[in-house]
């Protein structure tokens, strides 16, 4: 699963269509994610104690990962994901610019994928 918790993502399908949010919850073995304020849905609360009020609650419901693409820190894009290796790790990173999305390794490659990105622009 590409997506992971904490990533900042941009619905593509579905009734939030446009919206952006940052993953809350994944789901791997359904390849569902829940993201906050999206995919909002009313639930009905029972009071379990006698101080509590029941009620109907609001609250972000799972959707597929296939309905949402990675947004870029460094472009700030909805992008596809591909994978390199780094110091013997291997990263997730932007398909466009080429920097990291993941966050402690984001500012080392940033500087890479901005080279990257100058070059590309002086060939052309």
């Amino acid at each position: 699963m590409e997506i992971k918790k904490g990533d900042a993502v941009k619905v593509i399908a579905g009734k939030d269509k446009g919206a952006t949010g940052q993953v809350i919850k994944v789901y791997p073995a359904e390849n569902r994610i829940v993201v906050e304020g999206v995919n909002i849905v009313s639930k009905c609360v029972r009071a379990r104690r006698a101080n509590e009020r029941g009620g109907i609650v609001q609250q972000p419901a799972a959707f597929d990962a296939s309905n949402a693409m990675v947004i870029c820190p460094v472009c700030h894009e909805a992008t596809r994901l591909g994978h390199q290796v780094v110091d013997g790790k291997k990263v997730r990173v932007c398909k466009a610019c080429g920097a990291s999305v993941e966050a402690s390794k984001g500012k080392a490659t940033a500087k890479k994928a901005a080279k990257k990105a100058k070059k590309k622009a002086d060939e052309e």
